[in-house]
Formats: C-alpha cells, sequence, structure tokens
C-alpha cells in the first residue's frame, strides 16, 4: 500500500484535527528525548567512562 502525497496531506490534517497543534509539538519532543536517551543506552561503558573525564576536565579548568 503506497501513500501519495495527498493522503499525506489528509492523513495529517485529521491528525491535526484530533489531537492539536499544541500536543504534537510535545509528542514531538518526548519522541526526541526517547531515541535520544535510547543513543545513549547503547554507548559502551568505556565510551561513557571516557566522556565523564572529559566533563571532569571540562568542570576543573572552567
Amino acid at each position: 500500500m503506497n501513500f501519495g502525497g495527498f493522503e499525506l496531506v489528509i492523513i495529517l490534517v485529521i491528525v491535526i484535527l484530533i489531537f492539536g497543534v499544541g500536543r504534537l509539538g510535545r509528542v514531538g519532543g518526548e519522541l526526541g528525548s526517547a531515541i535520544k536517551n535510547f543513543r545513549e543506552g547503547l554507548k559502551t561503558d568505556e565510551e561513557r567512562a571516557a566522556k565523564s573525564e572529559e566533563k571532569k576536565s571540562e568542570e576543573k579548568t572552567a
């Protein structure tokens, strides 16, 4: 099942009517933070330790 541009516009209008623009913005922000947290969770312990050391050294110099 392929959606063309016209169908996607109709779906977008219906979603905006149901949820409203403000709620869609909030959902988008939550989705972005969830993706960011997921990527952070995929990092290895070594990468986290190196990043932690960088932050500590930056705090000492500031």
